[in-house]
């Protein structure tokens, strides 16, 4: 793919992407197919997978055995070390916090987990996929909570569809209204703990509560050049055999075979050019992130996909006469309704028998257990829901790092006596729109590159503390009910961001008073510039938001192109 790291021809682009990562790909892809001369601004370096991936890498070649430079961690990482994906061999993924900063209330923490590479988050995400339905996108609505969604399932399902038959997603039909299935590769398979788990669900529930194995962007056969997934686990420091969906390995390799990519990397977008004269933005102001060069970008149609935070920290940093508060800030909602799943409460327990049973390889997934709350009937003490996702498994030899002993005998131990089946579940619950919960550009603070830092404030709220709650007492009940004995619940108090599933901050709405984007994900008050991250999300679910925002973006696309070929934007 064409990169460049010098300062680009004076010539006119049809299209500005910025962010390489979930979206931003796909937009790359969607757009540079249909035609368009596509940029596509990156803010950090390039990635290379012979060089940069390491999943393969044993401890024993690192520097600090795969324990990290602790010291170096805390000194240049201690927002991002947060998440244990930030460990020694995929710390490179992850931004210095001290060169990206932002602030919040010391007693209101917000965790911002960040990636500025070409790719950025979809080398590091969790793969998990899921549809949402029209209980999803009619919630809002049905509550009276902040704005209704503009769009149902049936505008966004045929782009579900599209975006999973490229990307592939292994999963199992289960026929839920509320989890509409998809279009599925062979789904991975559940071991015997999470068989009898499932069993007594079924047994205990009769279809209220199900079991099913995760969905997820994960290749469990050849699919679009790329190989099946060879279950050697650790997903998050890259896969050099491309068999789960990146934009590194899947939609910028296909925008740049139409031959109208340009990819530039380490381009800091500061802010979207606007002329008041003819109501359009003209393009993109950068830096270079190299040699602080200030940079200029110019298209007929700007695309924002640098994530829902920082979309929106470029656009409050967008001003001008008419948008004094940011552009496309009309509706005085732009920052605000930040959200993030709330989750790291659940349950966990041992499953006696079955003792003559092991698994084999690293399967990259896990069970899911689907929404069951307020479905069917309403909860007393919080409104919307949220789902689990877990696994069964034994000990494994791992646990010799903290086991005494030494020897033969000692390593035979490690695999031949595991310990018994254990079950765990972990929730993921939906977090409701509020405008309490926001991002603002800092009075004083800047990032390395001299652009303003955002300053965040964002909690949980009664809601969602009661789903908290209501995780821990329902985990357990399954687990009892498939005879688990020591069952333990927990509650880590997790900050929001920590999931990093954010969202918010740039809402679609049907009333440009109420919200930023229309139902095309396009700015009301700007016609040809469209968000199409996190940032466009009207509510949260409790499902993994990421092929939403894959479906959005395609959508988005195709719209924008059709308007733009009509010159109607």
């Amino acid at each position: 793919m064409a990169v460049s790291r010098s300062e680009l021809p004076s010539r006119a682009y049809d299209a500005i992407v910025v962010g390489s990562g979930i979206s931003g790909g796909w937009a790359a892809k969607e757009l540079t197919e249909k035609g368009l001369k596509t940029l596509v601004l990156e803010a950090g370096p390039p990635i290379v997978p012979a060089r940069d991936y390491a999943e393969h890498v044993p401890a024993h070649a690192l520097s600090y055995r795969g324990f990290a430079n602790r010291r170096a961690l805390n000194r240049e990482q201690p927002v991002q070390s947060q998440t244990g994906a930030c460990d020694e061999w995929a710390s490179k993924f992850f931004v210095n916090d001290r060169e990206n900063p932002y602030s919040y209330d010391p007693k209101a923490p917000f965790a911002w987990i960040r990636g500025r590479h070409v790719g950025g988050r979809s080398i590091m995400w969790g793969r998990q996929v899921y549809r949402w339905s029209d209980l999803d996108f009619e919630a809002n609505a049905r509550e009276n909570i902040a704005v209704d969604w503009p769009i149902r399932y049936a505008d966004i399902a045929p782009w579900y569809t599209y975006v999973e038959k490229f990307i592939g997603v292994s999963g199992q039909a289960e026929g839920l209204a509320h989890l509409p299935d998809g279009e599925f590769l062979p789904p991975m398979q559940l071991n015997c703990a999470e068989m009898h788990v499932r069993d007594a669900m079924t047994k205990r529930w009769r279809g209220e509560r199900v079991l099913t194995v995760g969905r997820c962007a994960v290749l469990t056969r050849p699919h679009e050049g790329r190989a099946p997934c060879h279950y050697c686990g650790p997903c998050h420091r890259g896969c050099i055999t491309h068999s789960y969906f990146s934009s590194v390995g899947s939609t910028l390799p296909a925008a740049s075979a139409t031959g109208r990519l340009t990819l530039r990397p380490n381009s800091v977008v500061a802010e979207v050019m606007y002329d008041e004269r003819t109501d359009r933005a003209t393009g993109v102001r950068a830096v270079d992130a190299e040699t602080l060069a200030p940079l200029e970008f110019r298209a007929r149609v700007i695309f924002l996909c640098a994530s829902a935070l920082e979309s929106a920290r470029i656009l409050l940093n967008s001003k001008t006469s008419r948008f004094p508060t940011g552009l496309g800030n009309s509706s005085g909602e732009l920052g605000r309704n930040v959200m993030d799943h709330v989750f790291g409460a659940g349950a966990s327990g041992t499953l006696p028998g079955m003792d003559n049973r092991k698994t084999f390889g690293n399967r990259p997934n896990g069970a899911y257990v689907p929404r069951f709350r307020n479905v069917t009937e309403n909860h007393p003490d919080f409104l919307r829901g949220y789902g689990f996702q877990g696994g069964g498994g034994r000990s494994s030899w791992l646990r010799g790092m903290r086991t005494p002993g030494f020897g033969a005998a000692f390593k035979d131990s490690l695999l031949s006596e595991l310990g018994p089946w254990e079950m765990d579940f972990g929730g993921f619950g939906e977090c409701l729109p509020r405008p309490d919960n926001f991002v603002a550009l800092h009075p004083t603070l800047k990032d390395k590159w001299g652009i303003p830092a955002l300053h965040v404030q964002c909690t949980f709220g009664p809601n969602e503390r009661a789903i908290l709650k209501d995780m821990r007492v329902t985990a357990a009940e399954i687990l009892e009910a498939a005879g688990a004995k020591d069952i333990k619940t927990s509650d880590d108090e997790l900050p929001p961001g920590l999931c990093i599933h954010e969202m918010g901050t740039a809402r679609m709405g049907r009333d440009p008073r109420t919200s930023v984007l229309n139902g095309w994900n396009q700015s009301h008050d700007v016609p040809n510039l469209f968000v199409t991250d996190g940032a466009c999300m009207t509510s949260s679910g409790n499902q993994n938001p990421s092929i939403t925002y894959m479906a959005l973006t395609a959508r988005a696309c195709d719209y924008a192109v059709g308007r733009l070929k009509r010159g109607e934007i």
